[in-house]
C-alpha cells in the first residue's frame, strides 16, 4: 500500500479562508508572502530557496498569484500550485519581480508582508506600489500554529519513519560491538541512517514532496555530544562512552524530530544519573503540554526536574520548540513566550544536559496536544534499560 504526502485541494480552501479571517480583522486587502514555508502552506509549492524572490499574492478575495522566476515555473506547474502562475525573467533584472508583480494584480490601500520579510524586499515593494500602505502582518504565522487533521497524518507518518531510524543506527552499532571490531564513526552512522530513512521513505510513498533536509539528524558521540549542535564529524563511537542520534525527516514538507541518547555497555553511576534526570525531564515536560497552559510554563516545570536534581549548571537549552513545515518554528517552548498551548499544535519536548569533556544527554519526543491531553506521536523507547548497548 502507497502514502500520498499530497494535501487535498481542502486543505488549501481552508487555508485560505482561515488567513483571510485574519487579513480582513486587520483591515488589509493583501498580503505579500516571501517566505518559502509560507508559500508552501497557502499553494503546496516546495521550493529551494535563494536570491530570486517567490512569492504568494494573497488578495482579500479571488485567486492567489504566485511569484516565481521562469526557471520555476515548470517546477511549479510540476507541482500542480493552487495559484495563478505568474513568472518573471530573471533576478535582478531590467524590471524589478514585484514591479511584475504589480502590473498584474489589483493595486490595494492597503497590505502586508510577513516579519520575516528583508528591509531590501520591503523598499522593493515600497517601490512598486508607491500608492500601497505596507505594515507587518504575522497572519499567516499565526495560522499555521495548529495544525489541521491532513497535516497530522503526514506527521505521524514521518515519526514513524523517524523512530525506524533510530532503530536502523542502534541496530548498526550493536552489529559492530557484536563483532568486536571497530565502531562506526559519526559520519558513517549519519549516513547510514539518513539513507535507511529515505528508502524507506520512496519505497512506501508517491509524490514525495521534497525538502532541504528529507531526512537528517545530528550525530555525535562522547564529549563531542556536550555540544548541543555540533555536525558529525571523524570521530569514531567508543565503548563505555555515550551517543546521541538526533534524526528527524520531512512528509509531505512536515517535520518531526526522534532523538534518543545510547550508552555503549553497563552506564556507570555518573551516566544513570544524567539519563535518569534527562528522562524524568521530558517525562514531567511533555505531560505539562497541555492546552491551556503557556509555553513558559511548560518550560519551567520540564527545566525544574533538572534543577532540582542539582544539574542547574548543565542546561545549555529550552524545553523545546514548535515543529511544522519548519523543523524550529513557533511557538517555543521557553521563558519570555506566554502562548497558551492548543490543540492542534506540534512540539519537541527535548530537555537535556550537557557536560563539557564527558557527554550530552537528551530526549526528544515530537508532541501533538490534544483535547484530551499530550500524544507522542514518536515512540522509540525511553526507559534506560531500553538505550544500552
Amino acid at each position: 500500500m502507497t502514502f500520498s504526502q499530497k494535501l487535498p485541494g481542502s486543505f488549501y480552501a481552508g487555508a485560505l479562508d482561515r488567513v483571510r479571517a485574519e487579513m480582513s480583522a486587520a483591515g488589509l486587502s493583501a498580503l505579500m508572502l516571501d517566505d518559502p514555508l509560507d508559500v508552501a502552506y497557502l499553494t503546496g509549492f516546495h521550493h529551494f530557496p535563494n536570491e530570486r524572490p517567490v512569492a504568494c499574492w494573497l488578495p482579500i478575495d479571488g485567486e492567489p498569484v504566485l511569484l516565481v522566476p521562469d526557471l520555476e515555473r515548470e517546477y511549479a506547474e510540476d507541482q500542480r500550485a493552487r495559484a495563478e502562475i505568474v513568472a518573471y525573467p530573471e533576478f535582478p533584472g531590467v524590471r524589478s519581480p514585484f514591479a511584475v508583480l504589480a502590473g498584474h494584480v489589483r493595486v490595494p490601500g492597503t497590505a502586508a508582508y510577513a516579519p520575516s520579510t528583508s528591509v531590501a524586499r520591503t523598499r522593493a515593494l515600497a517601490e512598486a506600489f508607491p500608492a500601497t500602505r505596507w505594515s507587518d502582518s504575522d497572519a499567516v504565522g499565526r495560522t499555521r500554529l495548529r495544525k489541521q487533521p491532513e497535516e497530522i497524518v503526514l506527521h505521524e507518518e514521518a515519526a514513524r519513519i523517524a523512530d525506524q531510524m533510530i532503530a536502523a543506527g542502534v541496530e548498526l552499532v550493536r552489529a559492530a560491538v557484536e563483532a568486536g571490531g571497530e565502531l562506526p564513526a559519526e559520519t558513517e552512522l549519519a549516513a547510514h541512517v539518513i539513507s535507511h530513512g529515505s528508502r524507506l521513505m520512496y519505497d512506501r510513498h508517491e509524490d514525495v514532496v521534497v525538502v532541504p533536509m528529507l531526512t537528517g539528524g545530528l550525530v555525535y558521540g562522547g564529549p563531542n555530544s556536550a555540544q548541543p549542535h555540533r555536525l558529525p564529524g571523524g570521530d569514531r563511537l567508543r565503548a563505555g562512552e555515550t551517543f546521541m542520534l538526533s534524526l528527524g525527516c520531512a512528509v509531505g514538507g512536515r517535520f518531526v524530530e526522534s532523538e534518543r541518547t545510547f550508552v555503549i555497555g553497563e552506564p556507570t553511576t555518573r551516566q544513570a544519573r544524567y539519563y535518569e534526570t534527562v528522562r524524568e525531564a521530558q517525562e514531567i515536560g511533555t505531560e505539562a503540554l497541555v492546552a491551556g497552559v503557556t509555553c513558559e510554563e511548560a518550560n519551567r516545570r520540564c527545566l525544574a526536574v533538572i534543577e532540582e536534581a542539582g544539574l542547574g549548571e548543565h542546561i545549555r537549552h529550552r524545553q523545546g520548540h514548535g515543529i511544522g513545515l519548519g523543523f524550529h518554528e513557533p511557538p517555543w517552548l521557553s521563558d519570555g513566550d506566554a502562548t497558551e498551548l492548543a490543540p492542534g499544535m506540534i512540539l519537541s519536548s527535548e530537555p537535556g544536559v550537557y557536560v563539557p569533556g564527558h557527554a550530552g544527554y537528551r530526549i526528544s519526543d515530537t508532541v501533538l496536544v490534544t483535547e484530551s491531553g499530550p500524544r507522542r506521536l514518536t515512540a522509540y523507547p525511553r526507559e534506560l534499560t531500553d538505550v544500552i548497548i
